[in-house]
């Protein structure tokens, strides 16, 4: 909270003015890794190959709200925006901070329409350059085992025919909880598959099939 007073003093304003939200994320990214070191929260990374050098879809497993400040300070240079939950758009500051650096809200009414609206809009980012993280579960599991995933982020996949890099978040749920508000300190583990190419794939159904059993390889079997 205290790091985000230059941020908000500084960064958003130029970024209201110049249009260009790559200073407004630089400092957002470090926030979110200043704070996690500041938390005691450390994390080793494995890539399995180099990531793209094009923008991507990043989608992850979810069992924390650890998760997102964990995920821009893994995937940085990368620039990604996220799909997040309209809610937190309504957030003083950091809601608006948010939408200038391109995330997209997704409604949970079950409209079709918001649905394709939410969609549309995170296409128009990754064509932008700017790579999009996602949850596939859509919400956080309660115990860090796998829920079924989304179809949403297939659907964008196929539409827009960026990589799809599956990542395995592990041990955050333990650090974290959902539903808990206090904070301990540990190691957590986070594996970088290789990308998927979606028009190596018939359907979306059989890309979601790729990108849950390469999330789940690096699961512990209790969470898969």
């Amino acid at each position: 909270m205290l790091l985000a007073i230059p941020v908000g003093l500084v960064a958003l304003p130029w970024t209201v003015l110049t249009r260009d939200a790559s200073l407004l994320y630089r400092w957002g990214v470090w926030i979110a890794t200043s704070g996690l070191a500041a938390a005691g929260v450390r994390y080793r990374v494995r890539f399995d190959v180099p990531l793209p050098d094009t923008a991507c879809i990043f989608l992850s497993n979810h069992a924390s709200n650890l998760d997102p400040p964990l995920l821009v300070s893994v995937l940085r240079p990368h620039r990604t925006a996220m799909l997040i939950k309209q809610e937190l758009l309504k957030i003083p500051l950091l809601g608006w901070g948010m939408r200038l650096a391109g995330f997209v809200a997704v409604a949970r009414s079950g409209s079709v329409e918001d649905a394709k609206r939410s969609l549309m809009l995170a296409s128009q980012v990754i064509r932008s350059g700017i790579s999009m993280t996602v949850f596939a579960e859509g919400t956080r599991s309660p115990d860090g085992r796998l829920l079924p995933f989304k179809k949403g982020p297939f659907f964008l996949a196929k539409e827009c025919g960026a990589p799809v890099v599956p990542v395995t978040l592990i041990g955050t749920a333990a650090l974290l909880p959902k539903g808990k508000f206090r904070l301990r300190s540990g190691t957590v583990d986070v594996v970088v598959h290789a990308a998927l190419d979606p028009r190596d794939f018939a359907d979306r159904d059989a890309l979601k099939d790729a990108v849950r059993a390469a999330i789940a390889s690096a699961l512990p079997a209790t969470a898969r």
